[in-house]
């Protein structure tokens, strides 16, 4: 049986407030894997939160979000530095570079709910793109003109687009239950996102325009995020155990795995097993050669 809108939007709404008032306070560990032999580099550990590294289109830096700013940090380590956003200080773990690495997509909610905002590169002031809110940016089009995010609109989330100056928004999903996560494809074709239409929280793929949305993932997983390698070959995300979690939550501190699947879709081989889940990979941080992850894992702290 389908989980219920009303139940899927109130788990959503209620992990948010839970997350944020109620965190425990841990070690980040913001790591590297290699797809190919799964061994893992730690960049740099953290005595507080850190959330959600992008990997910019040169290598060189990743980026990350902590206490409601922007770091880029080297990816052989090192010390951060602040990417300045003006008056955007509540930012959340949904960020994303343009494919071009000329600026930010950003989520923040220093006025109360999450809006989406877009931010120079080298950092500036935030301008607003969603007046509505709550909206929770995942992806940019390859060619910089479009954004697509989360949005509650009337007690349902779905994924929506709008351009990338502003504009009118444009709705893709109308399915019941929560669809998340919506990421533009490398190949300029697509958009990944994650509904729980079919029970559990799955990965799934649909053009541009909305249509011909498809089921990439099936197993017994909840499976949260994926993200498109820039070669287009594989898929990304993060799986939590269906018997530890709803399928409409993604919580912070649980037994995960990051896994990886073919981007023509069918069975995800387990790449890393962590502590973690929220924060660990909610946008892409895949390197630019396709051949490394970044991501982070936590520790509670005693």
């Amino acid at each position: 049986m389908k989980p219920s809108l009303c139940i899927l939007t109130i788990l959503f709404c209620m992990t948010l407030q839970i997350q944020a008032q109620n965190s425990p306070e841990v070690i980040s560990r913001l790591e590297i894997v290699d797809v190919k032999t799964g061994e893992r580099t730690l960049v740099k550990e953290f005595d507080y939160l850190i959330e959600a590294p992008n990997w910019t289109p040169d290598g060189k830096y990743l980026i990350y979000n902590s206490k409601g700013l922007l770091y880029k940090i080297p990816v052989q380590g090192g010390n951060p530095e602040l990417i300045p956003t003006g008056s955007a200080k509540k930012l959340n773990n949904d960020h994303v570079l343009s494919f071009d690495g000329t600026f930010f997509a950003i989520s923040d909610q220093t006025k109360g709910q999450s809006q989406v905002f877009t931010v120079p590169f080298t950092g500036g002031e935030a301008k607003l793109i969603t007046p509505k809110a709550p909206s929770y940016l995942h992806g940019i089009s390859t060619d910089g003109k479009t954004l697509s995010y989360c949005a509650d609109r009337n007690g349902n989330y779905d994924v929506y687009i709008i351009p990338t100056e502003g504009g009118e928004e444009i709705r893709l999903t109308d399915a019941e239950g929560l669809d998340d996560g919506p990421e533009y494809a490398p190949n300029g074709k697509h958009i990944w996102f994650c509904p729980v239409r079919s029970g559990n929280m799955q990965a799934w793929r649909m053009n541009l325009d909305g249509s011909d949305q498809k089921q990439m993932s099936i197993d017994d997983s909840n499976n949260w995020f994926p993200h498109v390698s820039p070669d287009g070959k594989l898929v990304s995300f993060i799986a939590y155990n269906k018997d530890e979690v709803p399928p409409g939550s993604h919580p912070a501190n649980k037994n995960v795995e990051i896994r990886l699947m073919s981007s023509q879709g069918g069975k995800a081989t387990t790449l890393v097993k962590l502590f973690g889940g929220q924060g660990t990979l909610n946008v892409n941080s895949w390197a630019p050669d396709s051949k490394k992850l970044a991501f982070v894992s936590y520790q509670l702290k005693k």
